[in-house]
């Protein structure tokens, strides 16, 4: 006989929160009572029920973290509150001047002698993203993006155990922020198991953990290990808490895992040495972390404090000072650059610095690897801050004392790759390969025109322009507009799709404006912005081919040896044959919008720092130019305007001190329109 269906329905209701709490038990305290035989047992069972009655399924359910089809492509979400980049204080003197500018902020405001306390947590390496739960279900996951605007990744984040599907005795809404991470001991493991099956192993725990996240197929962000610590609330509707502390106390009692080391301070003596004691116990970590934040606690005077472009006043990241290593550097190699200089690159023994193994270094150019003295053979010392390049900083001290150091490398007599004779031209810190037709010459110039800030092609990159020229598809950049998507499906790591994608990217690079094509031929001596100020002035190929030296040479940012070697450049026959060759396919070369002095930002100059939520800097760039206004690096006296965006540093900084006006992407876009920016 057939069980009734409230008993079935019991039942289903009671597997559920059996299940619910040894998930918890197991992700968030890492203290199961039960073992992993019987924790499937009770979810075949479940599952069990709910495909003989699909209307017991509820979106909570534990057999729906992995579930679905995959998706065709990220959504891009709005945060309902902006997830807020954080200003750096790497000294006790720089965490002082904090505490200091807090102060003096508050005391215009009428708040003499604030009673701070503050809340010291690990910043953890890993991924920043967004919980929205609506009467206490989980109805939306997203990215951190550009603090703004994330993507929605809620089909890879219900894979995520640590992330409770819904919540008990929740407000009407309420939005959680945390770090998806994936811990030292499970990357080893993965590694290991990517290994063993002959696939490619992943460079640190922080990428792994991100590109599980940004997985289309949940099945495969499932696989990796992922954890989460929740360090914050956002939005909330229907939750009174008046402080972070208040807010980290509701997150744990609402299953949800909160660092246990998080501590809550009364002095700035103590944030420092609290911020010391995490860099003291960093290796001994389970996970990775790259500095503390300490936040002020109160949320009133969070509030009083507000942002400052995109950096809260209230609260700061301790980052820690770079990690170094020391390895042995195997050889000294050299890459040809687009213009045929010889850049000097250090092979070394792998060594984990960092939070990642480092097999190669930069050695920059060849007077600074003289004037660092290192050599094949000996321990060195390597540096990696952040995602910089890593660098050999100098022999380990003990090198030096050596007797039996072999020979210092110097440049080759001949090209690495297309074997030329080499030269050194006067006053120049290069060797140079003088075959205009070295594939290394030839390589880098190719992937300059398609990278970003250049015609910016999404998915043609190094790889794929490797595979291009090996199959003589695409020898100069005009090359990249005649090929078709039955030629790219033929190429390995192509199907139908990304080829299609691929063909339309290249098309679409058509609509850059002249100045970044200016910049992505390949020209020394023509930068970023430097192309702009030619398009600018010039306003077309054909009068900037037409104009001496002497009146490149105006132009800003330009000097009379550039302007010869622009002019020079610009005369080669070569260089006219590509540029013809890119007129007759579409590529502008012509500049659009009024000329300088014309349009709603006439004259005005402004300088761009930071992120914006919705334009890159290419794009905010264009649309001032396009507008008649300049775009500057440096703020000075002179400065009319600062558009400042996430992790805006010091350039924003000086607007505050010189009183240059600071303006936000909203502001931006009232000037833009001839409005006022507020």
């Amino acid at each position: 006989m057939s069980p009734a269906p409230s008993d079935v329905a019991a039942r289903a209701a009671e597997l559920r929160r059996e299940l619910a709490y040894h998930g918890h038990r197991y992700y968030v305290l890492d203290d199961p009572v039960i073992g992993d035989d019987r924790y499937d047992a009770l979810l075949d069972e479940l599952r069990a029920i709910e495909a003989a009655h699909p209307e017991l399924l509820t979106p909570d359910s534990p057999t729906q973290r992995v579930g679905g089809e995959p998706v065709s492509h990220l959504e891009k979400v709005r945060h309902l509150q902006p997830m807020l980049s954080l200003a750096n204080a790497r000294s006790d003197e720089e965490l002082q001047g904090w505490i200091e500018r807090m102060r003096g902020h508050l005391a215009r405001e009428g708040i003499e002698d604030p009673r701070f306390e503050y809340v010291v947590e690990p910043k953890v390496d890993g991924l920043a993203i967004s919980l929205l739960y609506e009467d206490g279900l989980l109805v939306r996951g997203a990215t951190r993006g550009n603090g703004e605007v994330g993507e929605d990744v809620t089909h890879n984040l219900r894979t995520v155990g640590s992330i409770p599907l819904s919540i008990k005795d929740a407000p009407r809404r309420v939005e959680v922020r945390g770090e998806i991470y994936i811990s030292l001991a499970d990357f080893e493991q993965v590694n290991l198991k990517r290994a063993e099956a002959g696939l490619s192993t992943f460079m640190n725990p922080r990428n792994s953990a991100a590109g599980a996240i940004r997985q289309l197929d949940p099945r495969q962000s499932a696989e990796r290990p992922l954890s989460m610590w929740a360090y914050g609330i956002g939005v909330h509707e229907g939750l009174t808490i008046a402080s972070h502390w208040e807010a980290l106390e509701w997150l744990k009692g609402h299953g949800f895992r909160v660092n246990p080391d998080v501590a809550r301070l009364t002095s700035g003596d103590d944030v420092i040495e609290r911020c010391r004691d995490w860099e003291r116990r960093r290796g001994a970590l389970a996970f990775e972390i790259d500095g503390a934040v300490v936040k002020v606690d109160d949320y009133e005077l969070q509030r009083r404090l507000g942002v400052v472009g995109r950096d809260p006043r209230w609260a700061i990241a301790w980052k820690f000072p770079p990690t170094t290593a020391v390895t042995r550097l195997v050889a000294v190699h050299w890459n040809v650059g687009k213009f045929g200089s010889l850049h000097p690159y250090a092979e070394l023994e792998p060594v984990h610095v960092g939070g990642v193994t480092v097999k190669q270094a930069t050695l920059h150019n060849e007077e600074d690897l003289a004037r660092k003295d290192v050599r094949p053979g000996d321990e060195v010392i390597v540096l990696r801050a952040g995602d910089v390049i890593p660098q050999v900083v100098s022999p380990a001290p003990h090198v030096v004392e050596r007797t039996d150091r072999g020979p210092s490398p110097l440049p080759p007599a001949s090209c690495p790759v297309c074997g030329t004779p080499t030269v050194k031209p006067e006053d120049s810190v290069f060797t140079h390969c003088p075959n205009r037709d070295c594939p290394g010459r030839r390589w880098q110039l190719l992937t300059h025109f398609v990278s970003r800030g250049a015609m910016d092609v999404d998915g043609i990159g190094e790889k794929q322009v490797t595979m291009l020229m090996e199959r003589g598809l695409v020898r100069t950049a005009a090359d990249f507009y005649r090929l078709t998507a039955e030629q790219l499906v033929e190429l390995e790591r192509f199907g139908e799709v990304s080829a299609a994608n691929a063909v339309a990217a290249i098309e679409a690079s058509k609509a850059r404006p002249f100045g970044r094509v200016l910049f992505a031929i390949g020209i020394e001596g023509i930068g970023a912005i430097t192309g702009r100020n030619l398009a600018q002035r010039f306003r077309s190929i054909d009068a900037l081919m037409a104009a001496s030296a002497e009146q490149i040479a105006d132009t800003p940012g330009i000097g009379p040896i550039v302007g010869q070697l622009v002019h020079d450049q610009l005369a080669d026959e070569q260089m006219r044959a590509l540029i013809a060759d890119l007129r007759s396919l579409g590529l502008r070369l012509e500049e659009e919008g009024p000329p300088p002095g014309e349009g709603p930002l006439a004259d005005k100059a402004i300088v761009l720092t930071g992120t914006l939520p919705t334009l890159t800097r290419e794009q905010a760039t264009e649309r001032i130019l396009a507008a008649g206004g300049r775009v500057t690096s440096g703020v000075s006296r002179r400065t009319d305007y600062v558009v400042a965006g996430e992790a805006a540093g010091s350039k924003l900084e000086k607007a505050e001190r010189l009183g240059v006006p600071v303006l936000d992407e909203a502001g931006l876009e009232a000037l833009l329109h001839g409005g006022d920016p507020g």
